[in-house]
């Protein structure tokens, strides 16, 4: 049964009504019951693990998916689309998290792409299109020149062409859907200026995202979804993290963050002045068996290509690494990995998975030397490797010779896991952990990661969201500008002297290791 709160803004009239809709695919049954009540002036999450039917939901107020039943109303009456371009027509826009922009076409050509103006004699009105994009840019606050070309433009700068050329078609609906995924933290406090300024003038806006805190810091109502179905509605103020997570998935998650009961061992993992010539400069660090230390800091101060130069795919200058005591030869996976060292990317799809591969496959392909018998590999032991590991990571999967493009998010970040801890390591790099998955699949990849350093593993994560570092890391270095401007103790650190860190700011705490 859905539950429900009263609304603020219950006394003005929904600008978007979707009530009871279904949807399915054959036998599968993407949604059974969507109902969600958008009003302007108004930013509204819209919440539910991979799966739940947000998707669905979102593609049918898009007009790319028409409903089998139920009600679908804007301002009030009621509308079937069939195409996009009736979404649209009806004032409704999507922002997707991957921007569809033409590269070799400046931002003016790429929001009146299809519909030019032209005069009487059929030639194209391009000061005329300049100077409105120029004008709809300046409303949003942003420096973007109108005729720079889109190749070159950030994400986040591509995610503003994006939301200029629906207000260029007069939306007055807006769905975002997860924009905040691929953004620094300084383009998601831009973006959350630009969302704030559209609601005060009147946008309603669907705000999908996984991330919480951004459900407190911008949104007014939350609609929570599981299973194909609508599970609750209610202003955001009446909400707090663990009830929106237990709306969610259905039961209580416990501890989000599992505080491991591990024992501090040796150090595992020693660094010593390691140097890329304009990436990072004298970076020095530890971890020790029963430890996880986070790498924070902005998008591009070089977090990321430290631990890709420790495990030997980028180059390095010059330094000094240890695993378990002994001299690492660095520049050289193969021989990293024979070391001790595994290593799960940020980009699992492009960089940790074979997509088209099995799930079996996927999970043996750090083992397969081990598995091989005169050349062949037995489809019994690949599959006996992987179901192991399955199980141990709780991992959600039929038949494990389908492909692991078939798997959300989630569990194909377990399969990533799995390929790596088939190798036994005793140091684990682990790069973005939970970027695009749900809060479910968050709290069980913290629970691995908890049990892991319970194991004896040590653990070096870089990671993006400071609520994920502060409450899994024992320790963190502050990385800016490819050094290490501070080291924090757990009981030293909070959001404002990480990213004061983060930032280059003077602070307080002790700096760790750096020259």
């Amino acid at each position: 049964m859905a539950q429900s709160t009263a609304r603020s803004t219950a006394s003005s009239p929904a600008c978007v009504e979707l009530v009871g809709s279904r949807k399915s695919f054959g036998p599968v049954v993407a949604l059974r019951n969507g109902m969600l009540s958008l009003h302007a002036g108004e930013v509204h999450a819209l919440l539910g693990e991979n799966g739940a039917g947000k998707s669905t939901l979102v593609k049918i107020l898009a007009g790319v998916h028409a409903p089998d039943g139920g009600e679908f109303r804007v301002n009030g009456q009621a509308v079937q689309f069939q195409r996009p371009s009736d979404a649209r027509h009806a004032g409704i826009a999507v922002i997707y998290q991957e921007p569809t922009l033409f590269g070799d076409l400046s931002i003016t050509e790429n929001i009146y792409m299809g519909r030019q103006p032209v005069d009487r004699w059929g030639r194209l009105q391009h000061k005329q299109m300049q100077d409105a994009v120029s004008a709809l840019l300046q409303r949003l606050g942003v420096a973007l020149d109108a005729a720079r070309l889109v190749r070159g433009l950030s994400i986040a700068a591509q995610q503003i062409v994006e939301i200029a050329k629906a207000l260029s078609q007069n939306a007055k609906v807006l769905v975002m859907d997860e924009p905040t995924a691929a953004l620094s933290k300084l383009e998601v406090e831009q973006m959350f200026a630009i969302v704030r300024r559209l609601r005060d003038e009147g946008v309603a806006v669907l705000f999908i995202t996984h991330r919480l805190e951004e459900v407190f810091a911008l949104t007014q109502q939350v609609t929570i979804m599981r299973d194909g179905a609508h599970v609750f509605s209610g202003p955001t103020s009446e909400m707090t993290p663990e009830t929106i997570v237990r709306h969610m998935v259905g039961r209580d998650l416990g501890d989000y963050y599992p505080r491991p009961n591990a024992v501090l061992g040796a150090v595992a993992l020693d660094v010593k002045d390691l140097c890329r010539t304009g990436v990072f400069h004298k970076i020095n660090l530890q971890v020790r068996r029963g430890e996880i230390v986070a790498l924070a800091g902005l998008v591009g101060a070089g977090r990321s290509e430290v631990i890709r130069a420790i495990f030997g795919i980028d180059p390095v200058d010059s330094g000094e690494v240890r695993i378990n005591g002994k001299p690492l030869a660095l520049g050289n996976p193969a021989l990293a990995v024979a070391s001790g060292l595994a290593m799960v990317p940020e980009d699992r799809r492009a960089q940790g998975l074979v997509m088209e591969a099995s799930i079996a496959r996927n999970a043996t392909l750090t083992i397969i030397d081990r598995l091989t018998r005169f050349g062949f590999m037995p489809r019994q032991s690949e599959t006996q490797v992987a179901d192991d590991w399955g199980k141990k990571l709780k991992l959600k999967a039929g038949d494990l010779q389908n492909p692991v493009s078939t798997l959300s998010g989630g569990n194909q970040q377990k399969v990533v896991l799995g390929k790596w801890l088939a190798t036994n390591p005793s140091v684990l790099f682990i790069d973005e952990p939970t970027r695009g998955i749900d809060v479910g699949a968050k709290a069980e990849v913290y629970r691995t990661m908890a049990q892991l350093v319970e194991d004896g593993l040590a653990v070096l994560m870089v990671s993006s969201e400071l609520p994920e570092v502060l409450g899994m890391a024992d320790r963190v270095l502050v990385i800016h500008e490819g050094r290490v401007t501070a080291e924090l103790l757990r009981g030293e650190m909070n959001e404002e002297n990480i990213m004061a860190a983060a930032l280059g700011q003077q602070t307080s705490q002790r700096v760790g290791a750096a020259a």
